[in-house]
């Protein structure tokens, strides 16, 4: 199975980000123009947080919040779980399943974001190296 340093290299090196400081509704635009279901919160250059669609869906939506008043920061999710570019795919899958996230930021040993993977991202891996033992399995038997 790759590495989660392989994943993150393979995937495109624009991360998509916003700060704290800014409206919910251009968090929502930069959404839009990456097609991504999260974002970063980044201040300065800390990792202050994750905004994605479930924040926005329970927190602004359902509350009745305006997204062109409401800051990212008041909506976010503080509390952010992170990988390191040596967990492997195996950990973010249990923490993703156990916390019931869809993102992960990955940190390099400096506490700097180096990229994000997502749910899908696990699950795609899973099944390429799924489908890896099963033609090696299928040579074996058929060898």
């Amino acid at each position: 199975m790759n590495t989660l340093k392989q994943l993150i290299e393979g995937k495109p090196k624009i991360l998509a980000s916003v700060a704290p400081d800014q409206s919910v509704l251009l968090a929502l635009e930069v959404m839009a123009k990456y097609d991504v279901g999260a974002l970063l919160v980044i201040d300065g250059k800390r990792l202050a947080g994750v905004f994605s669609e479930r924040d926005y869906a329970r927190k602004v939506i359902l509350q009745g919040k305006a997204s062109k008043t409401t800051k990212v920061s008041e909506v976010m999710s503080g509390k952010v779980f992170y990988v390191t570019q040596e967990s492997s795919v195996e950990e973010c899958m249990a923490i993703m399943t156990e916390k019931h996230i869809r993102h992960l930021p990955v940190l390099d040993d400096k506490k700097n974001v180096i990229g994000v993977v997502s749910i899908g991202d696990v699950v795609k891996e899973t099944i390429r190296h799924q489908q890896f033992i099963i033609g090696q399995m299928e040579k074996y038997i058929s060898g």
